[in-house]
């Protein structure tokens, strides 16, 4: 991943910067499964409490070239800013991965016990209450599964630097918990 590219959303009057970048995930995701499965890894750049505003996509030159001649970004346009294919600076601070983290939401769990038969619906509702839900706080992105038309969040989280690279394979959110991504 000796490339990148920026792609900045630029919000206006209507659309938040959170809302322009749920869609412009979204759309990733789906451009992703489509033209590059699992060649082309996600960061950003801006992170903090927020995801920021600045999509960065890692990857091969022609893997990115590739990507950005395609028509996912088709009603996006507007609002986005899209840097030339770059290679990485030679100064970067390390490498990081970028992961997803999810937590089974207690109803979730009741479902598994009790249909793995080490529950009754009853003792599930009793021993699992929905109190024991565990708020994450992490930056997210939140789409709509297309399967199952559910909105979900992606919470995102990194790892720590690293100073050699690490290969690997990449979600088909391009991510990974061990995959790393120049940072910079």
């Amino acid at each position: 991943m000796d490339y990148y590219l920026d792609i900045q959303v630029q919000p206006d009057m209507e659309i938040t910067t959170p809302a322009l970048l749920n869609n412009l995930f979204a759309k990733f995701h789906r451009a992703m499964n489509q033209y590059c499965a699992g060649k082309v890894a996600v960061s950003f750049p801006l992170y903090n409490t927020s995801l920021g505003d600045t999509l960065r996509l890692h990857g091969s030159q022609t893997d990115l070239e590739q990507l950005m001649i395609q028509p996912w970004l088709k009603g996006l346009r507007d609002y986005t800013t899209v840097s030339a294919v770059m290679p990485v600076p030679a100064n970067i601070v390390g490498y990081r991965t970028i992961y997803r983290v999810q937590k089974k939401s207690p109803h979730n769990l009741r479902k598994r016990a009790v249909a793995k038969g080490r529950m009754t619906e009853q003792e599930a509702l009793t021993k699992i209450p929905d109190s024991l839900q565990e708020r994450l706080i992490l930056p997210f992105i939140q789409i709509q599964s297309l399967s199952s038309q559910q909105v979900m969040r992606i919470y995102v989280a990194q790892g720590n630097i690293l100073s050699e690279p690490v290969k690997g394979e990449l979600s088909s959110y391009g991510m990974s918990r061990t995959t790393t991504i120049p940072w910079f």
